[in-house]
């Protein structure tokens, strides 16, 4: 185990199924954003599910953890973060069911072939262009602004990827849901669960958690809003298994 961990690394325990992840001490660690869309996306028995900007792959295992899934593939284009979602799966023996590729996500289709995918999970950098000086270098810089892929980079990818009927699902900020949407159907995604996120019962909704259908009829379901903390500031129950 020691040779998987770096020097500025750690282990975290995500309390489910005894896996593991690899971190960064200071920097690059997974949020709650993560843990909501493995809990909101919902899989059938031996689907293949495709996850875009894994990170350190907290989806891929959180979503492996709760479903009986055929196999996750997982792109993540900063080499220093694949590297460590890779030893991940490596700490977990899950090397052969998640496989993490350094890629750019836009290049999916050479590397996988078109409608390979029963599922999509993402969650994708929340910041638009324009949205300061940011280091296309910095990891942190990446993982939240759009500037490797955007929002319709991600939506464009997978409905190229997803079977039709094939599902994307994604977490993202709530005043980005009307770009959001238009996307969606700009592809052929159509918006079909919605989920909306509040740090508290009193608060704004400041993300939204979606399900989409590549080729599929419009209808969609608007389901109770998604609370964060209790009136005393600690995480509510549903999302304290991994926290």
């Amino acid at each position: 185990m020691e040779n998987l961990i770096l020097p500025d690394e750690k282990i975290e325990d995500l309390n489910i199924g005894g896996y593991k992840i690899i971190q960064t001490k200071a920097g690059f660690c997974f949020g709650s954003d993560a843990v909501l869309l493995s809990k909101f996306a919902s899989f059938k028995k031996g689907d293949r599910v495709l996850d875009l900007c894994t990170g350190t792959g907290i989806i891929p295992v959180l979503c492996w953890a709760r479903n009986s899934l055929s196999g996750i593939d997982a792109v993540e284009i900063m080499p220093s973060v694949a590297s460590m979602a890779s030893r991940t799966m490596e700490l977990n023996n899950l090397s052969d069911k998640i496989r993490v590729k350094n890629a750019d996500l836009k290049d999916c289709v050479e590397i996988y072939g078109k409608r390979q995918f029963d599922a999509v999970t993402c969650n994708p950098p929340y910041m638009n262009k324009g949205g300061g000086l940011v280091n296309p270098k910095d990891f942190l810089a990446v993982a939240r602004h759009e500037i490797l892929c955007t929002l319709e980079d991600v939506v464009r990818i997978s409905a190229d990827m997803l079977k039709p009927h094939g599902k994307l699902f994604m977490v993202h900020r709530a005043d980005r849901l009307c770009d959001v949407i238009t996307t969606f159907r700009k592809y052929s995604i159509e918006p079909k669960r919605l989920s909306m996120v509040q740090p508290n019962s009193k608060a704004a909704p400041n993300l939204i958690l979606i399900e989409g259908a590549l080729y599929g009829k419009a209808q969609l379901k608007v389901t109770p809003p998604v609370c964060m903390y209790d009136d005393e500031g600690n995480y509510i129950q549903q999302i304290t298994d991994v926290l």
